[in-house]
């Protein structure tokens, strides 16, 4: 199986530690976050991943020629990276990954190996990994799902009452929905020109649209933890420290 990472933002939250380095370049309990995730991709089973590059993109590209990952890695460029969103970032491997089942992260994920595997194991590939909690705010990807289970909402101006968790940035296409996928991101980036959207506005559209079935993989208490500021790197880095699965 295919998949992408996306990493091209330019992280201004986690200045100055971001200013000389990329985020996913970033350490966290000794290891690059992004060479913890290559390692998870590889050991449950992908054989391909396309990353998208942007902000100090060739220091992406060296750090992974040198770790020599077990799975082949091309990259993609994203040259309009500081003035676009991962939507457009994400259109950008469509001829990587359109047509093919892939899954699609973010590259500051940092997880336990299992949150990987559950979301590829699921009987159902069109899902995404939620992590269940009661406690959202505005800033949060946030899930809201029907009366049948399926996912009926995933943006960040949900209610956060009304949601059930949090998307935590990875999601599985079969080969049939990520054409449609892409075909949705073109129409949303290249023709209406909203190139500062998230992907998940072109899955949304899917749902609404397409009545596209997506299911929601619960994580229940496998951690999982983005990274967007200097306090998160450093509670992260204290989490994982204490454990032997991520």
């Amino acid at each position: 199986m295919k998949a992408v990472i996306l990493a091209a933002g330019s992280a201004t939250r986690l200045r100055p530690l971001t200013e000389h380095t990329p985020k996913c370049l970033l350490e966290v309990a000794g290891r690059p976050i992004l060479r913890r995730l290559l390692d998870h991709l590889a050991a449950t089973g992908i054989t391909e991943v396309a990353i998208v590059l942007g902000y100090l993109g060739h220091k992406i590209r060296e750090a992974v020629a040198t770790w020599q990952p077990a799975i082949a890695v091309r990259f993609i460029d994203n040259a309009e990276y500081a003035s676009t969103n991962n939507g457009y970032s994400t259109l950008l491997a469509a001829e990587a990954a359109g047509g093919h089942e892939f899954v699609l992260l973010d590259a500051d994920i940092v997880c336990e190996r299992e949150v990987i595997a559950s979301v590829l194991r699921h009987p159902i590939p069109d899902c995404l990994a939620v992590r269940p909690s009661n406690a959202l705010g505005m800033e949060e990807m946030k899930i809201v799902l029907d009366d049948r289970g399926r996912v009926s909402q995933c943006a960040k101006t949900v209610d956060p009452k009304t949601a059930i968790g949090e998307s935590i940035g990875i999601n599985r296409f079969s080969a049939a929905a990520s054409t449609r996928f892409f075909a949705a991101l073109h129409e949303r980036v290249r023709v209406k020109g909203l190139v500062n959207e998230y992907n998940d506005s072109a899955v949304q559209q899917m749902i609404e649209e397409q009545g596209y079935e997506l299911w929601p993989v619960d994580l229940g208490s496998l951690y999982c933890a983005e990274i967007d500021t200097p306090a998160d790197l450093a509670e992260v880095d204290a989490r994982v420290r204490t454990m032997t699965t991520c």
